[in-house]
């Protein structure tokens, strides 16, 4: 294949954004990389917009009030928004507590007409604070840590996300083979 044809077929390629949000230890991270690498080997584009990178880079300065949650997704949608509407699989661990704040992004999405997929990684609070992969809810439990989504912050769970992945009852290799079939289902992947 020549330079020329490979620029024109990722010129061509349908981006997409693909959030994936839950409680902090429910999987979403682990779950969008093994995404990544299995659409990368069928040759997709594709960028992990980590929430934890995300805050430490474009949100700096932002800490965890209602108001700079909000403001934080907002900054990632659009960043995931405008690397879909290129060509690339914006693969979105990040929580976003809010429903509000996921619609808004949602909207931005449906009104530059670019795909959009709202993935709940629905994993129960009692099995991410075993997981704990932070140590976010040991330092909660500890009275270090106020403001835990899903513990004494609230998470909105969304109400009809395109896929629910139960991860605490799937590998993560089944969890990410169910969210690239739905990629493929919707002619995204």
């Amino acid at each position: 294949m020549t330079t020329d044809q490979e620029t024109s077929m990722s010129l061509t390629e349908t981006g997409a954004t693909v959030w994936l949000t839950g409680l902090p230890s429910a999987g979403k991270t682990t779950i969008a990389y093994e995404l990544a690498g299995r659409l990368r080997a069928d040759g997709h584009r594709v960028e992990v917009l980590d929430g934890d990178e995300i805050r430490e880079l474009l949100s700096a300065g932002l800490g965890f009030s209602r108001e700079d949650r909000h403001t934080n997704v907002q900054r990632i949608g659009f960043v995931a928004e405008l690397l879909a509407a290129n060509g690339v699989k914006a693969l979105v661990p990040v929580i976003a507590p809010y429903a509000d704040s996921r619609d808004a992004v949602r909207k931005r999405h449906q009104r530059e007409g670019t795909a959009y997929l709202e993935v709940h990684v629905a994993t129960p609070v009692e099995v991410c604070s075993v997981r704990d992969v932070k140590g976010l809810y040991a330092k909660q439990a500890a009275g270090e840590l106020s403001g835990l989504t899903g513990v004494d912050d609230p998470y909105e769970a969304p109400e009809s996300p395109d896929l629910r992945i139960e991860s605490h009852q799937q590998t993560v290799q089944e969890s990410a083979a169910a969210l690239r079939a739905l990629l493929t289902e919707r002619g995204l992947a």
